[in-house]
């Protein structure tokens, strides 16, 4: 055997290690969500079975986690893209000695653990409510709201950094041409920087959404009373866990791969539809 075919053997075999490593414990769990079997596992195998589906819909705690989840992740999408545009857009008005101050300043959130960000928002908006006078019942002591402020305070800057992407092939003749020919600075931003942002936006605003269902580091001292998806699965294994979780998992990996093909053909038809006017 040549050296190439040995070269392209072990490289081959280095991709499967890694895609086995990295997709294995996922095919393992949607398994176990088949298995008559009261723990998620594969072996032995018990026979094949769609009880935990049910059971999984049956569940009240994680249908209103979910729901809660829900809302907080387009709340937080509502509050950090547009924070994250802006930041971007301000920092391609910098000098290049402040931009970089000002770079390190708006990603330190992200480098923070989340236990600091949630501890740091609660106590932030708490004494900030009892300053104020505010009742218990106002937003400052609310759950939902506390949440969306802690989680979009560190996934802003993932957006920023999106759009930062994206703005570095902006071409800024076209708003100086805009400006030479009357058009305000609102009418640019408007008809010229939000369409050519429009592929970042709706990237930025998924990441985000995904972000923020998926987070529990910061959550789980933000959410006070209520309860989300991931701390409703955290006190479920806590305490003992059945393939009900593998079920629900089944259906997230199923969900994400059925979107990242639909975006995949949307977006070769796309290109399509350019190169054949092209």
């Amino acid at each position: 055997m040549s050296a190439a075919r040995i070269k392209n053997a072990m490289i081959g075999f280095y991709v499967l290690l890694f895609f086995a490593w990295l997709f294995g414990p996922l095919v393992i769990m949607s398994a176990s969500a088949f298995n008559a079997t009261a723990f998620p596992t594969v072996t032995p195998w018990r026979g094949f079975t769609t009880e935990w589906f049910a059971e999984l819909f049956s569940n009240r705690d994680i249908r209103e986690g979910a729901t809660t989840s829900l809302l907080i992740g387009i709340g937080v999408v509502l509050v950090a893209v547009p924070i994250g545009l802006a930041a971007a857009v301000l920092m391609t008005k910098l000098s290049s000695r402040a931009r970089s101050i000002y770079y390190a300043v708006v990603v330190s959130p992200v480098l923070m653990p989340g236990v600091i960000i949630g501890v740091s928002t609660k106590v932030f908006w708490d004494r900030l409510g009892t300053a104020t006078g505010a009742s218990y019942s106002s937003f400052f002591f609310d759950g939902y709201f506390l949440t969306v402020m802690g989680q979009a305070s560190f996934i802003s800057a993932y957006c920023m950094l999106i759009f930062l992407a994206r703005l570095q092939r902006f071409d800024r003749a076209q708003e100086e041409a805009a400006l030479d020919l009357g058009a305000s600075h609102l009418q640019v931003f408007l008809k010229i920087l939000v369409p050519f942002l429009r592929p970042a936006i709706f990237s930025a605003a998924v990441l985000a959404f995904l972000t923020s269902f998926e987070n529990y580091n910061t959550t789980v001292f933000t959410i006070l009373p209520e309860k989300t998806l991931t701390t409703v699965l955290a006190s479920k294994v806590r305490l003992g866990t059945d393939p009900s979780i593998s079920a629900l998992a089944f259906l997230i990996i199923a969900i994400t791969i059925l979107g990242a093909v639909a975006y995949e053909v949307k977006a070769r038809a796309e290109a399509r539809r350019v190169g054949a006017v092209g």
